[in-house]
């Protein structure tokens, strides 16, 4: 097939509109319902990543894609108790699946983002992998096969509509790409950089110049989810996973904040006070996950209300309060820390510090790297220039 004819563009009144190949085959076959402009955007980038961090990590890799950005992206490592009780995967056992692990912990990093996902696995979507999209709000999936069991229970969602893609994964493109705006066209070598190069850690201009091998990886996943994230993008990374993306902010300090904010948050959901909120039955997860997000920000006051926490609470919980949000964020540690082009200033390094990062991999070139430097060095965070900027748009 080398063109396919889809419903609309970006917006209803975008017509007429399709996905073709200049030359050859499209390497995609939809399984099962009818795929959007958007969806396929969200598709073909989130395919690239996780195939890209299953090279780099040798590890399943599953991602998230809200809009051209990943919401979360992660490799199948196991889930803790504590992690499988936040990500509400109760129910379903996913131990044996490292592609389902990969996924709990993408969509889980943040739910709230994720929600009306588009996702990306690298490995073939098993049994526990689509019991896992079954429960969530979901728009589709792509992957490079599928088990019959899973095959099923994807087509029985949304009623029979949901988005099931099967991609070749042998699949190359062309070197050079191109993409039109306002009738002109422009043409570009792929973005084929090799974010696996150990080569890209060696410059470290901090005090502390150690990277440990799971700060390796965790670098490594910064690195290629900003590859793929709409610039300007900052992302924070924990235990094989991304755990806050900042993207598409003008100011790289509000990059820094945004995913800072994110990370705090993943971080919080873990505090004792949130993972035992007496929960009514049978409440939405869509309004459990927004219950939470609010009960941990400053304005918890509108889930607390009288009249209202009797619509999400058994008993009315207590605050979490700043003193106790503040005493447990400072907990959190050995955090990873990616950026797609230079900090300009250290504001960001001091931003960063508060989510717990202890090393950071930037491109390196500010006329300030000085004080970036010497803000790493007054928290004994080691830093590598790598070289690379991953500007992508």
């Amino acid at each position: 097939m080398k063109e396919l004819e889809l419903k609309y563009g970006c917006n209803p009144n975008q017509k007429p509109s399709r996905i073709f190949m200049q030359e050859g085959e499209l390497p995609i076959e939809v399984l099962n319902g009818r795929p959007g402009y958007i969806n396929f955007l969200d598709a073909l980038n989130s395919w690239q990543l996780v195939k890209e961090l299953k090279a780099a990590t040798g590890l399943a890799a599953a991602a998230s894609f809200k809009h051209v950005s990943p919401a979360g992206a992660a490799v199948g490592l196991p889930l803790s108790d504590t992690l499988k009780q936040i990500y509400f995967v109760d129910g379903i056992d996913i131990d044996d699946s490292p592609v389902a692990c990969a996924y709990a912990r993408a969509r889980g990093a943040d739910r709230m983002s994720s929600y009306g996902d588009f996702i990306a696995l690298s490995d073939t979507c098993d049994k526990a992998t689509a019991l896992l999209i079954k429960r969530e709000v979901s728009d589709g999936v792509i992957a490079p096969d599928y088990t019959e069991e899973a095959l099923q229970i994807l087509r029985e969602k949304r009623k029979g509509t949901y988005n099931v893609i099967k991609i070749d994964p042998a699949y190359k493109p062309n070197p050079v790409e191109t993409k039109q705006c306002y009738g002109v066209t422009f043409e570009q070598g792929r973005n084929e950089i090799n974010l696996a190069d150990p080569a890209l850690f060696e410059n470290m201009p901090t005090q502390n110049k150690t990277f440990s091998d799971e700060a390796k990886r965790d670098l490594m996943i910064a690195l290629i989810t900003l590859k793929y994230t709409q610039s300007n993008s900052v992302c924070y990374v924990k235990d094989g996973q991304a755990i806050g993306i900042g993207a598409g902010q003008q100011s790289r300090i509000h990059c820094t904040r945004l995913a800072g904010n994110k990370a705090d948050i993943w971080w919080l959901r873990q505090h004792p006070k949130v993972m035992n909120l007496p929960w009514v039955e049978k409440i939405r997860r869509a309004d459990r996950d927004n219950t939470i997000d609010i009960y941990i920000s400053d304005d918890y006051e509108d889930v607390l209300a009288e009249g209202t926490w009797q619509m999400f609470f058994t008993e009315k919980p207590e605050p979490l309060t700043r003193e106790e949000k503040k005493a447990w964020i400072a907990k959190n540690t050995d955090v990873a820390l990616g950026s797609d082009a230079f900090f300009p200033f250290g504001d960001n390094i001091e931003r960063a510090h508060k989510s717990g990062v202890t090393v950071i991999a930037q491109a390196g070139g500010s006329v300030r790297d000085d004080n970036v430097i010497e803000t790493c060095d007054k928290y004994g965070i080691a830093m590598a220039f790598t070289g690379v900027r991953l500007f992508h748009h």
